[in-house]
């Protein structure tokens, strides 16, 4: 019975609670730096095709999902 400790609720809550938390700080994150720009960064990546732009975002969001879950984890 020991191998199927994470189907406890308990478990599976908390697991659900830090994934929430994670996505939040994540996108709370990209909003921040976002407003730091002088650019607005969606605009610039989706209706100006700026594909440089678009490597560094992406890049800076493994970076901050790297750091949350870190940070979650412990």
């Amino acid at each position: 019975m020991s191998g199927f400790e994470w189907l406890r609720p308990a478990v599976v809550l908390g697991s659900i609670l830090y994934a929430v938390i994670g996505v939040l700080v994540f996108w709370i994150s990209f909003v921040i730096i976002d407003k730091l720009t002088p650019y607005k960064l969606w605009e610039e990546i989706v209706e100006h095709k700026n594909m440089a732009l678009a490597i560094v975002v992406a890049a800076m969001c493994i970076s901050i999902g790297q750091i949350v879950a870190a940070a979650i984890h412990g």
